[in-house]
């Protein structure tokens, strides 16, 4: 019985639900509260450089702008963040995460040092577009079928956000890209590394696996 209850936990994204009851919490207290968390946690050169505040990579994870902000980010934390999970695991999944968040502020700290940026900047979309990077090393190197999820179909996701963030203005556009290296990196080497320990031959290019069908 107690083993069956394990597995069902198991089962639950817990992982991406704490993410997100996180976010909101914080984006409230923000709002309605007297803590001003958005100047505490926000990443900027001087902050992080100068004054050796390190610990804002991890706050601005949490942090956000506006509702809308909060919104857009939540809603697609919730819904690929909960495949994904269920697919390779609470553990693998928040270390892929918090990585893509800390590679996406690691960009954006460069790009800002380079233009002489002196503004802050806050949001979790570095650590989701680290999900669309892990999402297409899923489909493209380990194979492992999801309903709808194809290579094309994530690229396309991926190139409609990148567009969006570039079309719109107040935009950490080297945060997303960075997140999303980062996060196709470590999904790359995740699946590998998966396939491996299971005996599992890397995969071909699908133009060699159709000629083989």
């Amino acid at each position: 019985m107690n083993l069956e209850r394990l597995k069902n936990w198991n089962k639950i994204p817990y992982v991406s639900i704490s993410l997100v009851a996180i976010n909101v919490i914080l984006f409230l207290i923000t709002e309605f509260g007297s803590v001003d968390l958005f100047r505490a946690g926000a990443l900027s050169v001087e902050d992080v450089l100068m004054k050796g505040e390190y610990e804002r990579f991890l706050y601005c994870m949490f942090l956000h702008a506006d509702m809308g902000h909060l919104f857009n980010n939540m809603v697609m934390l919730y819904f690929m963040g909960t495949m994904i999970e269920k697919e390779i695991g609470h553990f693998s999944y928040g270390i892929i995460y918090f990585l893509s968040g800390f590679g996406g502020g690691l960009l954006s700290l460069y790009v800002k040092l380079v233009q002489g940026n002196p503004f802050g900047s806050v949001g979790a979309s570095g650590a989701i577009f680290g999900l669309d990077g892990l999402l297409l090393a899923m489909v493209l190197f380990y194979r492992r079928p999801m309903p709808m999820v194809t290579p094309l179909r994530v690229c396309l996701m991926i190139a409609l956000s990148l567009y969006g963030g570039m079309t719109a203005g107040n935009v950490d556009n080297a945060a997303h890209i960075g997140g999303l290296l980062v996060g196709l990196i470590t999904g790359a080497l995740f699946c590998m590394i998966r396939r491996y320990s299971k005996g599992l031959p890397m995969p071909k290019p699908r133009d060699e696996e159709d000629d083989e069908n």
